[in-house]
């Protein structure tokens, strides 16, 4: 079984049949039964034949609490009306094995887990068929499994798995079990209702602002209002004044105000009266952001990637452009929360967090090392209580939220629930990073790329953490940010799949006093733009067809021209089109994933009405097709809202924009009709949260330049540029 190792664990979850399985690269699980949660992923399985599955990834509309326990389920052949699930503790054994850190994100959650929640069905179903075998004295090799029962074919008996547990229990843990081929399978691939869908619909899910003591006080911070700003004096007057504070006293991000509800400490924030020190961002602006981009273009960065030789290439026709990107808002739907209690004998937490734990080093510890370290006390004496999500987006991979809480919850000494509002939220925020690309590229006398400098001038999201996720005497190791060039601003344009032989790749860190974070698929937001904008302007110079010549340069990629044709073939790509209409296509890969899309668009003055979204997806084995429908329709809207809408404006070093009036969200009336087409693919899964996002935004500006004339290189498409 190579590195993985399965085990028989009694965690304190009561009678039954539990499993453990140890994930490759991580901590090995204790071999004790008192070990409270030593198993990175494992199932319980209850004397009434209930199948639990421990979910480790948060819940923020993906069906991560579907699709993890049905690769359980799958492999153990349980009864789907059994099966259940149950957010895992904080704790090193969860550690998700791709990233090393107990997080959801990267649309890594079922690329991590598909082979050891799969071994993990499977060992149980082995026990489950052994402790029948014992029973009915036969060999295991005459038994099989059917929906939650132990058959034998021979006799006829049937014994339910609830039945059969504590024999189970008992018995050694094989040392190999085989896995189903796909073939065998009958829940993969499967439409299967999402286990959480009840909760939502009759509201018994449990969000953050749900969850903790019902008399914990509510807290609201008063911050500044410029990027970084910090707090010089205050005067708590008028805020005690206000019926229901309790308290206001002054904490890392702020002035804290503490009262019985939140309108109260809403109300009493409001009476404030504080004095900030603006700091360096009070020079900040949009204009003088944009004069820095120009500046670290102009220097050409530093060297991320190369083939060839540049200077020895003379283009027959040479293309230049230049690509903008503005800082965006996660604005999720739920703004951020955090429950705390911070006891003498240890801290419980209730967070909508996307990030549980990790080594202390990388990014002080996630929610569980952040709350030891201001609480004092050891991580294994803090509890964290992970709940719904009510969207993450990446936003919710930082903890500045918990951390407010826990800091509260020790001052005041009793549980406190901080809740942020929609304008802490959206002034607040860790900002999708501005990008700026700077494109030449070359065709040959026949019309094919043969050059290609490209560089990118873009705050780092790494940098902000590498002093506590890498060790200084490992700084120079750190693969993000090696030799200066951060990673996440690159990638998908690095390794995009184009074959131009001699190519140049730059990387320039813009460095303002704006907080920049993860942000749904990340630098591929940005590069997917710059790199499919540029590759239809060279179509067009080359007097080929957007999609004929795509398919010519990716000869070589088949999964790329796989979900290109698909798309074209499912939109009527060449074919006539109503007055007024015209397309547009991109292609991209992401996260373990190929996706194509086609826009369908029109144009009237300035404004542009998508109308149409034809997307074709290649995310390997699929769990849950409707799960990756609709992770393809989630993601196309929000690429869409950025690319048409999104925009955070700076003006004095403090963010313009306050709530959804002027950061808008595309509205039910201006959604287009999406038609997602997913390929039959052999190969393991791949990831399916980010990667309809990032091709949306050149599809629909290589679809306005099929409609005018006239290209798009900056975002969001308000205003169309002048021919």
């Amino acid at each position: 079984m190579e590195r993985r190792e399965f085990i028989r664990v009694a965690a304190g979850v009561g009678a039954g049949l539990t499993l453990a399985v140890s994930l490759d690269g991580c901590s090995e699980p204790a071999p004790s039964s008192t070990a409270a949660f030593a198993p990175n992923a494992w199932i319980r399985i209850g004397p009434d034949g209930v199948v639990t599955v421990m979910v480790d990834r948060s819940e923020m509309g993906q069906g991560i609490s579907t699709a993890l326990p049905m690769l359980v389920a799958e492999e153990l052949d349980a009864d789907w009306g059994l099966v259940r699930y149950q957010f895992a503790p904080a704790n090193e054994a969860y550690y998700n094995p791709i990233m090393k850190i107990q997080a959801t994100g990267g649309s890594t959650s079922v690329r991590a887990a598909w082979g050891p929640l799969r071994q993990a069905g499977a060992t149980a179903r082995a026990m489950l068929i052994g402790a029948a075998a014992a029973e009915w004295k036969v060999r295991p090799e005459e038994c099989g499994t059917e929906a939650g029962f132990v058959v034998h074919a021979g006799s006829g008996r049937r014994a339910g798995y609830g039945a059969l547990v504590e024999a189970a229990a008992g018995l050694p843990v094989p040392a190999a079990v085989t896995l189903k081929k796909s073939s065998e399978f009958r829940l993969i691939g499967q439409p299967l209702r999402r286990l959480d869908l009840l909760d939502k619909v009759t509201g018994r899910a449990v969000f953050g602002s749900d969850a903790g003591p019902r008399d914990a006080l509510v807290a609201v911070i008063a911050r500044s209002p410029t990027l970084g700003g910090k707090l010089v004096t205050y005067d708590p007057i008028g805020a005690l004044a206000v019926p229901g504070v309790k308290q206001v006293f002054p904490t890392t991000s702020g002035v804290a105000v503490v009262a019985t509800t939140f309108w109260a400490a809403r109300t009493g924030r409001n009476a404030l009266k504080v004095l900030w020190n603006e700091g360096a961002a009070a020079a900040l602006s949009d204009a003088t952001i944009s004069e820095e981009l120009d500046t670290l273009i102009a220097s050409g960065g530093r060297l991320a990637e190369s083939a060839g030789d540049l200077a020895s290439v003379v283009p027959a026709t040479l293309l230049e452009a230049v690509f903008d990107v503005p800082y965006l808002a996660h604005a999720t739907m739920e703004p951020m929360n955090c429950t705390a209690d911070v006891r003498a004998d240890g801290v419980t937490v209730w967070a909508p967090t996307q990030f549980q734990a990790a080594p202390s080093f990388m990014a002080g510890g996630g929610a569980r090392g952040v709350a030891a370290s201001i609480a004092g006390v050891p991580v294994d004496q803090v509890e964290i209580h992970t709940t719904h999500l009510g969207g993450g987006f990446g936003r919710r991979s930082e903890v500045d939220f918990v951390r407010e809480a826990v800091e509260v919850s020790k001052s005041v000494k009793a549980p406190v629930r901080v809740v942020w509002t929609r304008e802490d939220d959206m002034q607040h925020d860790f900002f999708r990073p501005i990008a700026r690309h700077a494109i030449a590229a070359g065709l040959d006398a026949t019309g094919a790329p043969v050059l290609w400098r490209h560089i990118v001038a873009s705050p780092s999201i790494f940098a902000k953490f590498l002093p506590s996720v890498v060790p200084e005497w490992m700084a120079h190791l750190a693969g993000p940010l090696k030799g200066g060039v951060d990673q996440s601003a690159m990638e998908g344009a690095v390794d995009m799949a184009y074959p131009v032989p001699n190519r140049e790749f730059r990387y320039a860190e813009a460095r303002f006093p704006v907080p920049v974070g993860y942000w749904r698929s990340v630098g591929h937001t940005h590069t997917a733009f710059a790199v499919e904008c540029m590759i239809d302007e060279l179509a067009a110079a080359a007097g080929r067809d957007p999609v004929a010549f795509r398919r010519l340069l990716l000869a070589d990629a088949p999964r790329h021209r796989a979900v290109l044709d698909l798309a074209a073939e499912q939109s009527g790509w060449g074919t006539p089109l109503p007055a007024g209409r015209f397309r547009g296509v991109a292609v991209h890969e992401s996260f373990g994933s190929w996706v194509a899309q086609v826009a369908e668009v029109s144009v009237t003055g300035s404004v542009v009405r998508v109308h149409r979204v034809v997307c074709a997806v290649d995310c390997g084995t699929v769990v849950n097709p409707d799960t990756v429908r609709a992770q393809m329709e989630g993601g196309i809207v929000y690429g869409l809202t950025a690319a048409l809408k999104g925009r955070i404006s700076i003006q004095g070093g403090k963010v313009k924009q306050t709530n959804f009036h002027d950061y808008p969200m595309l509205r039910m009336s201006e959604m287009p009709v999406i038609d997602v087409h997913i390929v039959s693919s052999p190969f393991d899964p791949g990831g399916v949260g980010e990667p309809a996002t990032p091709p949306i935004a050149p599809a629909v500006a290589n679809a306005v330049f099929a409609a005018t004339g006239r290209r798009v290189r900056s975002l969001p498409i308000t205003v169309l540029p002048a021919t």
